[in-house]
């Protein structure tokens, strides 16, 4: 068995591809530097002497270099399953090559893309897409009107926690892109499902907002932000409010590839999981009309027909 797993070279994406890799599959790895990609072979080889690693750069800000990875991907042998994991945390005045929030573009643009290519080319696999909390997600809706941000005053207050909100909402398009996808592949031997993988310490996720971290925090302990939902690992709000690291990458790796292998998923699509379990999203995140509109509206900025 082949998969895939971007953002690979750290945090949740590197510990699915070591558990991947320790149930025997050929694992690609997918990530923007070629020195990480050499480190985080290393560090995998060395848990797993006999892991079978594939390395491939791509920056996913870049929709071009995903395009481009696409085509090298279905180049080569079909992947089984493919874990869609790369995200991050920037400030919203950062803009890719396209003139895109970069946020948008490594979160839902990305995945969008190379899902949809790769979809279209795949008789069967297994499709993952790593999302957020959907207790959070469901309190603020996509603005479907303002996908590239250009009002940030309509993501909401305090604004220093804007780049938070952002992330939120690119989340939240990873689920309404899950659904409407597994609608569109109904019928066929590819599945598509997406989880949270929970609060998760060791990232790096918001590295590009220094501090971002402790006012997230500050927000829980003092009330400005209600309470994440349930968590994996058991790992609650008030010890996060606290200062608590969280658990490692290991637990939130858990959920994405059980579903990327485990017998008990096989065949299941269109759900979203928590800690192994499938839960009901907010409404507007399944609401067919608002799916569709998000579906061609990222189909306009990455390029691709509605």
């Amino acid at each position: 068995m082949r998969a895939i797993v971007t953002g690979s070279t750290n945090g949740i994406g590197e510990a699915i591809a070591r558990r991947l890799a320790s149930e025997g599959l050929t694992v690609t790895l997918v990530g923007r530097s070629d020195e990480r990609l050499r480190a985080a072979r290393e560090r995998i080889a060395a848990a797993v002497p006999d892991a079978d690693l594939v390395l491939e750069r791509a920056d996913l800000a870049e929709l071009a270099q995903v395009r481009d990875l696409a085509g090298r991907l279905l180049g080569g042998p079909p992947p089984d399953a493919v874990i869609s994991n790369a995200a991050l945390v920037t400030p919203l005045d950062l803009r890719t090559s396209d003139g895109l929030p970069r946020v948008l573009a490594v979160n839902h643009l990305a995945p969008y893309l190379l899902l949809r290519t790769l979809a279209a080319a795949l008789g069967r696999a297994r499709l993952v897409v790593v999302g957020a909390d959907p207790v959070s997600g469901g309190r603020r809706p996509v603005d479907l009107d303002d996908l590239t941000f250009a009002h940030p005053e309509r993501l909401g207050e305090p604004a220093e926690l804007r780049p938070f909100f952002a992330y939120g909402r690119t989340k939240t398009m990873n689920a309404m892109f899950a659904y409407a996808l597994a609608r569109r592949l109904a019928g066929t031997g590819v599945t598509v499902n997406a989880c949270h993988p929970g609060i998760i310490g060791g990232t790096g996720l918001s590295r590009e907002v220094p501090g971002l971290g402790a006012l997230v925090r500050e927000a829980f302990r003092s009330g400005r932000l209600p309470p994440p939902g349930p968590q994996p690992g058991g790992y609650g709000a008030a010890r996060f409010a606290g200062g608590g690291d969280g658990p490692g990458p290991d637990v939130g790796a858990d959920t994405p590839a059980w579903l990327a292998t485990s017998p008990d998923v096989a065949g299941v699509s269109g759900r979203f999981f928590v800690d192994r379990a499938a839960v009901e999203t907010a409404s507007h995140t399944t609401d067919a009309e608002r799916c569709e509109r998000l579906w061609d509206d990222s189909a306009r900025l990455a390029g691709l027909p509605g």
